[in-house]
């Protein structure tokens, strides 16, 4: 039996698992981070291999990407992973959480049981390590649960909804007549490879067989990687309960689909060969746990922007057909395309009923019809952030989670830390750079280097928000931030453009892939130097070269008295003029 003892215990390293562990441990608090599975990242990860989309729905919409942690580690991806290899993506993951020294990780840990001190507040949690036969004891002054199944809610007697509320329960157009207890199904995925010959695929005995009139509501043109329609579970089979049996379900349809494409007419799929299917099923749906506030489908229809908003969605109302690919007579999902992002309230990230419990991933408290926008894991990741960042300030002031009131420095923080609240600007009094004059080399029309200090680190609007210059070639490009009397400073901050009309998303989909730039963003900027000064006196300078990342964070060995901060701007990733969305100086 071993004992360990955090401020904050996150269980579930799925991405927002992830991003919420990254968070709270940045934010100073000693974190545990819980996951079942040898790998981090649940469904973007190895065993699943989904790709992640969010609010920029695949880039139909653009400018919309998330950033913050999801951006940082997916530019790793794209400087280190070039080729698509989800097992690299797994050692991005795992190498990002390794690297915060406030995070101690515990990969093939299931957490069995839930220790409560009350009725409304947990103590620990109880696991087992499957690798190296021990029991853990994890007791944490808050819980974090990212599970995807709200396993740790549901243990601890947290209110929780599951299936489908009636119209009138939220007065939902897109809700059933009725209320049942039918969620959305699970999905295998596959991936082929062209071995530049004929290559012949004789079916097992035991999949299923299916014809092009039983897939006539189902595209399958895209053959190199599929179908998130092949979804089973929800109805027949309860996703949580049935699991083992959907997935032996799944395997079937898996293959049998493959041999409708081989064997099935002229496909284009001769050369093509499986090069793997998942066994893993990835989970769309389960238990959404009750918080202060429930979302609700006209929150997302209407944009609606809340005063405690800590995250944003974007992703369509996309309610899948219940009963899955079984329901061939019907499309495999409805999308409502909403004509504007929306936040999620702090109030939705926090059980209703246990104290000391966060809720991230796709069981917030949301709707059915909400949460067919809120699942995907570009949203979670966002979501997930949030927590961290709220659960290291609840652990700093000591108070739980419906007793943090200061949701202004709580949003403060996260447009810092390059998260996007829609509508929201960095009004931070301790930037200095928010009052300085700004002067650049050159600039042009609609990116002046005002935009610099604007409040807003991405287009919005029709707004470009960022400066951008003439030629870099041959041409070194500057803008220089001068203050209006010496300040004392320390830390400098830069949010690049990292283009983010772009896809970056690992993906099995040669499709998807279509969308992006092979590398690294282009429009970064590679090589470059920022320099403090007081007047003339020449204070610090970091040259930073070979750089691929969006958020970069500069610390003075101590607080120094400055005038000025200029940047000197040499080369991009392929870009021939310089971009900075923003400049924050403390």
């Amino acid at each position: 039996m071993i004992a360990k003892e955090f401020d904050i215990a996150v269980i579930g390293g799925g991405m927002s698992g992830i991003c919420a562990a990254i968070a709270a441990a940045r934010g100073g608090a000693r974190v545990a981070l819980v996951q079942d599975r040898p790998v981090l990242g649940g469904n973007a990860s190895s065993e699943i291999r989904m790709h992640i989309c969010g609010a920029s729905r695949g880039g139909g919409r653009k400018e919309d990407r998330e950033t913050g942690i999801l951006e940082e580690i997916l530019l790793e991806h794209k400087k280190h992973n070039q080729y698509n290899s989800y097992a690299i993506f797994d050692m991005i993951l795992w190498s990002k959480v390794k690297d915060e020294p406030n995070i101690t990780l515990f990969l093939n840990t299931h957490v069995k049981k839930v220790n409560m001190i009350s009725d409304n507040k947990i103590e620990s949690v109880f696991a087992v390590q499957l690798t190296t036969e021990q029991d853990i004891t994890i007791k944490a002054k808050l819980f974090v649960d990212t599970t995807g199944d709200a396993t740790i809610a549901a243990l601890s007697g947290a209110e929780y909804m599951l299936g489908q509320e009636a119209k009138s329960t939220f007065n939902e157009m897109y809700a059933p007549d009725e209320a049942d207890d039918y969620t959305m199904g699970n999905s295998l995925m596959f991936k082929t490879v062209d071995r530049g010959e004929k290559v012949e695929f004789v079916k097992p005995k035991w999949a299923n067989t299916y014809n092009e009139e039983y897939l006539k509501l189902r595209g399958h043109k895209e053959i190199t990687s599929g179908y998130w329609w092949i979804e089973l579970g929800g109805k027949k089979h309860r996703v949580i309960e049935d699991a083992e049996e959907i997935r032996d379900d799944l395997v079937k349809a898996v293959y049998g689909v493959w041999d409708h494409l081989k064997n099935g007419g002229d496909h284009g799929a001769d050369n093509l060969d499986l090069e793997w299917v998942g066994f893993l099923p990835g989970k769309r749906e389960s238990r959404r746990v009750i918080g202060d506030y429930i979302l609700v489908e006209s929150d997302c229809v209407n944009g609606r922007i809340f005063e405690d908003a800590i995250a944003y969605g974007g992703w369509s109302l996309d309610i899948h057909v219940i009963d899955g690919f079984r329901k061939n007579d019907s499309p495999p999902n409805i999308n409502i395309h909403l004509k504007d992002n929306y936040t999620i309230p702090y109030r939705c990230i926090y059980s209703k009923n246990i104290e000391n419990l966060f809720i991230g991933g796709r069981a917030i408290s949301a709707s059915h019809v909400a949460f067919s926008s809120t699942r995907v894991m570009g949203t979670c990741s966002v979501i997930g952030q949030a927590i961290g960042t709220a659960a290291a300030m609840c652990i700093e002031e000591r108070v739980m989670p419906r007793e943090f009131t200061d949701i202004t420095r709580l949003q403060q923080q996260l447009l810092r830390d390059d998260c996007y609240l829609p509508h929201y600007k960095n009004i931070d009094e301790a930037d200095h750079a928010r009052t300085a004059k700004i002067y650049c080399s050159s600039e042009l029309e609609g990116f002046e280097g005002g935009n610099v200090i604007n409040g807003v680190a991405r287009p919005f609007k029709g707004n470009s928000n960022k400066w951008q210059s003439e030629s870099l070639v041959n041409n070194p490009q500057w803008l220089e931030v001068q203050f209006n009397e010496t300040k004392l400073i320390q830390d400098i901050q830069l949010k690049l453009d990292s283009n983010l009309a772009k896809e970056v998303t690992i993906s099995l989909s040669d499709k998807m892939l279509a969308k992006q730039e092979k590398s690294v963003s282009s429009t970064l900027l590679k090589d470059f130097k920022v320099s403090c000064y007081n007047n003339d006196e020449l204070i610090y300078a970091w040259k930073v070269k070979g750089n691929y990342q969006r958020l970069i964070n500069l610390k003075l060995p101590e607080k120094s008295e400055c005038t000025a901060v200029k940047i000197d701007c040499y080369t991009a990733n392929g870009s021939e003029t310089a971009s900075i969305f923003e400049v924050r100086v403390y």
